[in-house]
């Protein structure tokens, strides 16, 4: 591989997005230190903090009565102060600080389940070797308190550290595309929707790129792929993206080999990405690794638990929320004009029908007028897909409307749509009945699941997401469904709520 002369290293530079030239030249000022390092102490430190409190307040609660054994408060003390290493090196086998670095998505929902398992097995091995070793006489209600306080405050404790990260210099990944065709410029717009994730493009290595997409102008063509490495050093890139690059497979081969030896974070975009998740399973045959694409099954048990999550969730939601309903209430029918909720029809599960409730965000009179706005439709603008109908600041939301779309509280009548089985907490996005009638062919498979009030759509980008993308989406949610991964998007969609609301 050839190396990048000063001359054309120079010109480069001033080929640069401002960001990018901003983030290289404060790095070149301080000790540069990447995501991995800052995030893997603050990590620790979230969980030592959470284990520290846990048990004081476990001490506070429990103080009174307590049977400290043969060793005494300080002795226990001094035991738990020991152990801590020890839960320390579990949340490592664990994997709970690795994945920050090569995940760009990576968040505190994918940690809970992980910390759940942390928790609860470090806890009976607390209570067990505190009563066989008799140290201690250990009370079951002091470590279950314990542990509830760790599984609730080691996640928090772990989404504020994360926050803080994300507000440092050292949090941006520097990233180029192997690739500047169609499927390139798509992981290039993706990545620009989502600054959470903290990746600053850098540009594209393509030796025949495609003509960008005006709103990735700013992206520069970096070069080819024998300049790729040189690119690494002098960019600080710390993450290359291979996406469908026109180059000869062995050179492709030989250019990743190369960047696992320069610290450099690679990420491949599969061949049939289309129908291709998260939940595929990898195994191999003498060494061949093959991708597994396990046919979409929803057994009984799994429909079961999954109605079960819907009806608990829902039925709790609506108790503790009825006094922000009832306000949410007053305020529409004190704003203007109209009934307090708008109803619609739906295509469910099944292609059943339903009317999905939702707090009344628009004018009385909105969707008599929705043709006189059909100009203004942000979809049908730079030849994009006028299939769905969203406007950008649409002048028939009320005042009251705009704050209810902001955080999405518009949304939370559907819990009733819920409770009657017409909806799920997590699903499908409930199309109107014209846009279901472009759904056709496999994509008829989302409906295989109720819609949900939220889902990939919401969590990824919501009206931001095309038609043909969104449907891609419901279809890889229904052939890939879990109970563990309708939990996690649960609690990725308050988070994507604040985002959009910030």
């Amino acid at each position: 591989m050839s190396t990048l002369p000063l001359v054309a290293f120079e010109r480069l530079q001033e080929s640069l997005d401002p960001r990018t030239r901003e983030i290289l030249a404060h790095r070149r000022s301080i000790a540069i230190k990447r995501r991995g390092w800052l995030m893997r102490r603050l990590l620790l430190a979230s969980d030592l903090l959470g284990l520290v409190l846990s048990f004081a307040a476990a001490q506070l609660i429990y103080e009174a009565g307590t049977n400290y054994g043969d060793v005494g408060l300080a002795g226990e003390l001094g035991l738990f102060v020991v152990s801590l290493p020890l839960w320390i090196v579990m949340a490592k086998l664990y994997g709970l600080y690795d994945h920050d670095e090569e995940r760009a998505d990576h968040s505190t929902a994918d940690d809970v389940l992980g910390v759940f398992h942390l928790v609860t097995v470090g806890t009976w091995i607390l209570f067990a070797g505190a009563y066989f070793t008799r140290l201690a006489d250990p009370q079951l209600p002091k470590l279950l308190t314990f542990w509830g306080l760790a599984v609730i405050g080691i996640p928090l404790l772990r989404s504020a550290g994360r926050w803080r990260c994300r507000h440092s210099i050292h949090y941006f990944q520097n990233t180029v595309i192997v690739g500047a065709g169609d499927v390139g410029q798509q992981i290039a717009h993706k990545l620009l929707k989502h600054p959470e994730y903290g990746i600053n493009l850098v540009g594209f290595v393509d030796g025949r790129p495609k003509e960008r997409a005006d709103d990735l102008a700013h992206l520069t063509v970096l070069g080819g792929l024998d300049d790729a490495p040189a690119l690494v050093r002098l960019l600080d890139i710390e993450r290359v993206i291979v996406a469908f690059s026109n180059d000869e497979r062995e050179s492709l081969v030989a250019l990743m080999r190369e960047l696992n030896g320069l610290d450099v974070q690679v990420d491949v975009v599969p061949r049939f990405f289309d129908v291709l998740s998260s939940a595929v399973d990898i195994h191999g045959v003498e060494g061949l690794p093959l991708i597994g694409l396990r046919p979409p099954r929803l057994s009984r048990s799994s429909a079961f638990l999954k109605r079960w999550l819907d009806l608990v969730g829902a039925s709790v939601g609506l108790m503790l929320l009825s006094p922000l309903l009832v306000l949410v209430s007053l305020a529409i029918k004190l704003d203007s004009r109209g009934p307090i909720f708008f109803r619609q029809v739906r295509m469910g599960a099944g292609d059943k029908a339903f009317r999905i409730a939702k707090f009344r965000t628009m004018i009385a009179d909105a969707d008599a007028r929705k043709p006189e706005f059909a100009h203004l439709n942000k979809h049908r603008k730079n030849g994009g897909d006028p299939r769905m109908f969203k406007i950008d600041c649409d002048p028939r939301v009320t005042r009251v409307g705009r704050l209810l779309r902001r955080f999405s509280l518009d949304e939370l009548p559907q819990l009733w749509n819920v409770l009657r089985g017409e909806m799920s907490l997590v699903g499908p996005r409930p199309l109107i009945l014209a846009e279901h009638a472009y759904v056709s062919d496999w994509a008829e498979r989302r409906l295989d699941l109720r819609p949900g009030i939220t889902g990939l759509w919401q969590v990824l980008g919501r009206d931001e997401i095309p038609f043909a993308e969104m449907i891609k989406l419901d279809y890889l949610y229904v052939t890939s469904w879990s109970l563990g991964g309708d939990v996690r998007l649960l609690l990725r969609t308050l988070p994507a709520m604040v985002r959009r609301g910030a």
